[in-house]
């Protein structure tokens, strides 16, 4: 019970679970998006059914959505809790200096770029895993996910939303991935630089793989 206190209570507990959390959505945005680039096969949605299909019928991977989901809340709630916290404290701070001196600008703003992730998030639930799981437009075989794709970014302003979406997770990744392993202990003047690098290539090629799937979908280049 104590250390479940430490977790969910203390300031450094708090950081840790958000470290921990944060690493696992990484994860997560991996496999998504491997999923997602199956659409770049431009073979009118086939393989990209067969891999979403399987995600979605297979019972470890739903038991596992389950935990993501879950997570993904308490990432949410604790990184606005910390963002909220630290900002006070770091007011009186940064009316005497500027805050550009010791970090970059989406350091600070991770509330900011997380709130924005958002906002991105419930709209994409609302288009693709709701109707996936709760309706049965898709399940009912009338049309599949592919299609769905298809329609939903026929809009540009909802391929606008999903855009900045995707540029603010780029911002939201290239601090909390090597912060996350920061946090949890790994740091180390060999292996931190490496990290950094991975974070980096990871922040610019994940964001930019998600944000290329709608505006190719909207020109006409994936039918």
């Amino acid at each position: 019970m104590k250390f479940l206190s430490f977790l969910f209570t203390s300031s450094i507990g708090r950081k840790l679970v958000m470290g921990a959390t944060g690493l696992f959505l990484v994860s997560f945005l991996l496999v998504h998006c491997g999923i997602n680039a199956c659409v770049f096969v431009n073979d009118g949605g086939e393989t990209f059914n067969a891999a979403a299909d399987f995600m979605s019928e297979n019972f470890f991977i739903r038991v596992a959505e389950i935990g993501l989901f879950l997570g993904l809340l308490w990432h949410v709630f604790q990184g606005l809790y910390l963002w909220l916290t630290n900002s006070k404290k770091r007011k009186a701070k940064y009316d005497k200096a500027s805050g550009n001196e010791n970090s970059k600008w989406y350091s600070r703003s991770m509330g900011l770029l997380g709130t924005l992730i958002l906002i991105f998030l419930v709209l994409h639930l609302k288009h693709f895993w709701v109707v996936s799981r709760f309706t049965d437009h898709i399940t009912s075989g009338d049309e599949t996910l592919f299609q769905e794709m298809i329609e939903v970014f026929e809009n540009p302003w909802v391929v606008l939303i999903y855009v900045l979406g995707c540029i603010s997770l780029a911002y939201h990744l290239l601090h909390g991935f090597w912060s996350a392993f920061h946090t949890l202990g790994i740091d180390h003047k060999t292996y931190t630089p490496i990290i950094k690098s991975i974070g980096t290539a990871f922040s610019i090629v994940i964001p930019l793989i998600f944000a290329l799937m709608p505006i190719a979908m909207h020109l006409g280049w994936i039918s």
